[in-house]
């Protein structure tokens, strides 16, 4: 079903965003993949040629607007259509709210996360109604329950989420679809790259990743939504739980999380625990 489709990926040269590209590749998809590291765009394009899977690279920045609007024009100018858009690219944070920088954190977070899906969306919307197309937001669970230490990061993906949830509805009789991806914690880059309160990136992991799903899983799972033309799905088990158990305990959950969350690495949670 999906031979021939041509998709962009946005973070497309690591982590979730590149096992897709792998996956959508099997599927003889024709890619465009962007990020801002123009070395790790190069060496997963040319890892993608030399599997067949035709692509086209891009260097761009998700939080502007004109870099989002210059991805569709290379689309079009490559393929002359766009039948999926996934919206992937994506930062987080890792600092108390009351420490954070408000501008060198949240914002940037929000900027990458929240208006980086806005930008590229309305930009391809036209191309992906032609196609009756797929539009799909990689969000996370942190968009159904929101994470202590990682708030700029949570609210950025429940305004993800209640923006594919709008934009669905407003495309209810369009034929686009319109799918919301959770993963739960996944093996993937993103937490090397998290920033601090100060905006600077930590490049370390305070979680163990040979534990999680692995991206090319997660991948997989989001392959196969996009076939199906599902309109959410959320994976790994604890994510699942935690969305069930957030709806009806509430109140217990805040205690989950906080107990959970506190024995990462370092975690400033564990501080207010001992001194409590």
């Amino acid at each position: 079903m999906l031979k021939d489709k041509v998709v962009i990926i946005t973070g497309g040269s690591s982590g979730i965003g590149k096992a897709l590209a792998f996956e959508l590749g099997k599927e003889s998809c024709k890619l465009i993949i962007t990020g801002r590291n123009i070395d790790k765009l190069e060496q997963t394009s040319h890892e993608l040629s030399m599997q067949g899977i035709e692509n086209h690279y891009l260097v761009a920045d998700s939080s502007l607007e004109y870099d989002n609007k210059r991805i569709v024009a290379e689309a079009i100018y490559h393929y002359g259509k766009i039948d999926i858009l996934i919206n992937n690219a994506g930062i987080t944070m890792r600092s108390m709210f009351e420490d954070a920088d408000i501008d060198a954190t949240i914002r940037k977070v929000m900027d990458i996360n929240f208006f980086g899906t806005v930008y590229l969306t309305q930009a391809a919307l036209p191309y992906i109604k032609k196609a009756k197309g797929t539009i799909v937001g990689i969000s996370s669970i942190a968009g159904y329950r929101g994470l202590p230490v990682r708030s700029g990061y949570s609210a950025s993906k429940f305004a993800v989420n209640g923006f594919l949830e709008a934009l669905r509805t407003e495309l209810l009789h369009t034929g686009v679809n319109v799918l919301t991806a959770c993963p739960g914690f996944t093996s993937s880059n993103i937490r090397f790259a998290a920033i601090d309160a100060h905006g600077q990136v930590s490049q370390e992991t305070v979680r163990d990743e040979e534990k999680m799903m692995s991206s090319e899983e997660c991948a997989m799972h989001i392959v196969k939504a996009i076939n199906k033309r599902k309109r959410s799905i959320i994976l790994t088990n604890e994510g699942k739980l935690t969305v069930w158990l957030n709806k009806l305990f509430p109140r217990l959950v805040d205690k989950l999380v906080y107990t959970t969350l506190a024995k990462e690495k370092n975690s400033p949670l564990k501080q207010i625990s001992e001194i409590h």
